[in-house]
C-alpha cells in the first residue's frame, strides 16, 4: 500500500460526515434554531479526525517529505495550497466554536454565523479533498523511492497509533491548568 492509501480511505469518511452534517445543517435551516450537542459532535470530528489525525498525518508526513523533494512549481503550489486551506478550516472551526458559546448563552444573532461555517466546511471538503486525490497524491508518490513510501507509510500507522493518547494527554493538561 501506497502511503497515501490511508489518506484516501480517511477522506470517504471524512465525506460520510460532510453529507451527515449538511443534512443537519438544513434541519437548522427549516427550524431557524442549531443542535449545539450536534455542532460539539462536528467540531470534535473535524478537530481530531480530520485535522489532527488526517491532515497531521499530511502535514507531518507527507508534507515534511516532500519539502525535502525538488518539487515541479506545480506541486509545489498545491502543497502550498492545501496547507493554506488546513488553516482556513481550522479558523473556521474556532470561528463557529466561539460562535455557538455565544449562541447558547442567547446570542440568536450567532445562528447565521454557525451554519455559514458548518456550510463553508460541506463546501470546502469535498474540493479539498477532490484536489488531494486527483490532482496532487498520486503524481507526488513519484518523488519518493518504494523505501521511503514504506517508510512513510509505517509512520503513518504509528502516527495514528499514538494519536489517542496525544489527545487524552492534552485534555488532562488543559483540564489540569483550567481547574488550578
Amino acid at each position: 500500500m501506497l502511503p497515501i492509501g490511508p489518506l484516501m480511505i480517511e477522506h470517504r469518511l471524512i465525506e460520510k460526515m460532510i453529507e451527515v452534517i449538511q443534512k443537519e445543517v438544513e434541519v437548522w435551516k427549516r427550524k431557524d434554531s442549531i443542535n449545539p450537542e450536534f455542532v460539539d459532535a462536528a467540531v470534535d470530528f473535524i478537530r481530531v479526525y480530520a485535522d489532527k489525525c488526517h491532515h497531521g498525518k499530511e502535514e507531518d508526513i507527507l508534507f515534511r517529505d516532500l519539502q525535502k523533494k525538488n518539487l515541479s512549481d506545480e506541486h509545489k503550489r498545491i502543497m502550498d495550497e492545501l496547507i493554506q486551506e488546513h488553516q482556513q478550516a481550522r479558523k473556521t472551526v474556532s470561528e463557529m466554536v466561539e460562535a455557538k458559546q455565544r449562541y447558547i448563552q442567547g446570542n440568536k444573532e450567532m445562528l447565521p454565523i454557525i451554519i455559514n461555517c458548518m456550510e463553508f466546511m460541506t463546501d470546502f471538503y469535498p474540493k479539498h479533498m477532490e484536489k488531494e486525490d486527483k490532482h496532487f497524491f498520486l503524481p507526488c508518490m513519484g518523488y519518493f523511492t518504494p523505501e521511503e513510501k514504506d517508510s512513510m507509510l509505517k509512520e503513518g500507522w504509528e502516527y495514528d497509533r499514538n494519536l489517542i493518547h496525544e489527545i487524552y494527554k492534552e485534555k488532562i493538561n488543559t483540564w489540569a491548568t483550567n481547574s488550578d
